[in-house]
């Protein structure tokens, strides 16, 4: 499973964290894969009632990817109409990447909807930064229609092409760090060790 994981979470593979994250993302899968074995093994620290078992599963779960309950709590883009475009890129920086809900046609002319995610340029502005990327729009009948994107640009490497319609732009949203999720996760643990423990104790005596 772990494979899996690392897709999901890139903190296990130590990508752009520091040495006290990376001592705390050790930590907690090594903790994670413990709470893991104990689930798939049905003992911890008295043999597993059934709900223990999917507990367990559940906190091993959080454990390896907060993420995955931070953002159903609070979501990491706000949606915003396509018009706010180059007022979205301007409050982002250089490098800093914008997802641009899309509507258009596939290589065969079917017609499809999909997000794609373009890095921005240089630039003093949003206008700037999304023309550094190879990416122009214009407003048509209501509707953003791009215009034009750049030969071998970031855009077209994102999947822009011309006459594609965008639909919403997904800003990044201020979300609290996923690993606040940890806390009811240990609380959560903390029970069930507690619960097992009584049990063991009364299962010995």
């Amino acid at each position: 499973m772990l494979p899996f994981l690392f897709i999901f979470n890139t903190d296990l593979l130590l990508i752009n964290v520091t040495w006290i994250e990376g001592a705390l993302v050790f930590v907690v899968a090594t903790a994670a894969m413990l709470v893991f074995a104990a689930a798939t093994q049905g003992f911890f620290f008295a043999r597993n009632r059934v709900y223990e078992t999917v507990i367990l599963i559940l906190v091993a779960f959080t454990l390896f990817r907060p993420g995955f309950w931070m953002d159903m709590i609070s979501p990491p883009f706000d949606e915003r109409p396509a018009a706010e475009l180059e007022t979205v890129a301007d409050g982002l920086a250089a490098g800093d990447e914008i997802r641009l809900r899309i509507f258009g046609e596939d290589a065969v002319g079917n017609p499809r909807t999909f997000v794609a995610i373009l890095p921005l340029g240089e630039g003093d502005t949003g206008a700037d930064r999304l023309f550094e990327a190879g990416i122009e729009v214009l407003e048509m009948d209501g509707q953003w229609i791009i215009d034009n994107v750049t030969f071998d640009s970031p855009a077209q490497a994102a999947g822009l092409d011309f006459d594609q319609v965008v639909e919403v732009v997904l800003a990044p949203a201020d979300q609290p760090a996923k690993q606040l999720m940890y806390i009811p996760a240990v609380l959560i643990l903390a029970l069930v060790v507690v619960v097992q423990r009584r049990r063991r104790a009364a299962e010995l005596a």
